[in-house]
């Protein structure tokens, strides 16, 4: 059902599906709201709409709601697919002046309003980017609507080079409303429907996903032949039509990236991955790194701490992209682990990021997850 308003949405959603009335989302549907009404009202300026907290207070349903009511040009992606087809475009840019400014204004050419999902920097040049990309975004007038589990001051925390992010910070502030997300219930946890898609498999015993497969791909033809992904091969266990299974060594320790985790998703309706190991991993002492180049100009940074990242934590970031993929496009993931799902990562350099991730794993256990299965 769509709604006009996210107002309305929200209002439905307490008065027929059980939704728990939570002051930090009235909070955030009101700003949403103004937002709305403004847009559909023609002013100027306008103020966008950042939403911040902890996992599983809403952001993103509250979001989408906005985004579903618009009657004005708009597109709605994750964060990270923004930043790879920015990536992408920038390249198809090269020898344009100011190549940035460019992508913008195509943009605003096309949209009225951007609608980001968990917006998060961990690298330098996608911060060098986003200084240039959102300064003239808004300068153009065009609107962003965001979530993040951070506060703007607290984007790219201990960041190098972190002085060149500021003016990104200042101008968030500036031409959006910062509106925390932070009641204390998560909303994920809410009862529901259970459907077991995480087992705790004991060694020698038969694993759970050959069941589940067998189940979901009745009728189909089955392969073990890699599968091609993008430009990469995937060596599954077993493939069918619409289900891939496959280890988390043979997805999550091989090179692929968010954008192959896309094409997945595009692919198969469901996914499963066996033997996902203990992926916590004791945090070390950083390195001393002493200047640095951020592939644009050379920076003179001085001294600064390096975090000393496990064997592991390549693996675990691909882990996190492929759950928040499925979790987006609302993808089954069915999971055979060594350890239960809340000891999967206690310790280590990702601790921050995996709480989301641990979040919708929870939410991936209930019936109403997902279509195929």
């Amino acid at each position: 059902m769509i709604f006009k308003s996210p107002l309305s949405a929200w209002q439905h959603a307490i008065e027929h599906h059980g939704f728990v009335q939570d002051e930090a989302q009235e909070l955030a549907i009101m700003a949403l709201e103004q937002c709305h009404k403004a847009l559909h009202e023609g002013r100027k300026p306008i103020k966008g709409v950042y939403l911040w907290g902890p996992v599983g207070r809403g952001k993103t349903w509250l979001m989408d709601r906005f985004y579903e009511s618009l009657e004005v040009p708009a597109r709605r992606q994750h964060f990270h697919h923004f930043m790879a087809w920015v990536h992408q475009r920038s390249f198809q840019l090269t020898g344009t002046p100011d190549p940035l400014q460019a992508l913008a204004r195509e943009l605003s050419r096309e949209v009225r309003v951007l609608c980001f999902d968990e917006l998060f920097v961990t690298d330098i040049g996608d911060a060098i980017i986003l200084s240039r990309l959102f300064q003239v975004m808004f300068e153009l007038g065009m609107v962003v609507v965001s979530t993040s589990n951070l506060p703007p001051d607290e984007l790219y925390a201990n960041g190098h080079n972190r002085e060149r992010f500021l003016p990104t910070i200042a101008a968030i502030k500036q031409y959006m409303q910062v509106v925390p997300v932070n009641g204390w219930q998560d909303h994920r946890q809410h009862p529901g429907t259970l459907q077991q898609r995480y087992w705790v498999r004991d060694p020698g015993q038969v694993d759970p996903l050959a069941d589940v497969f067998a189940r979901l791909s009745t009728g189909q033809a089955l392969s073990s032949a890699p599968v091609e992904v993008g430009h990469r091969l995937v060596v599954p266990v077993q493939a069918s039509d619409t289900v891939l299974w496959s280890r988390y060594a043979d997805l999550c320790e091989k090179p692929f990236s968010a954008v192959d985790f896309m094409a997945l998703c595009d692919r198969f309706k469901a996914i499963l991955l066996s033997d996902v190991p203990s992926l916590s991993a004791e945090q070390r002492e950083g390195r001393i790194a002493r200047g640095t180049e951020d592939g644009i100009e050379r920076v003179e940074a001085g001294d600064r701490e390096l975090p000393q990242l496990s064997v592991h934590d390549n693996g675990v970031r691909r882990f996190i992209a492929l759950v928040d993929e499925c979790y987006d496009r609302k993808v089954p993931l069915y999971l055979s682990a060594e350890v239960p799902m809340d000891q999967l990562y206690t310790e280590g350099y990702l601790q921050f990021p995996f709480r989301r991730t641990l979040s919708r794993l929870q939410e991936m256990q209930l019936q109403r997850f997902g279509q195929f299965a």
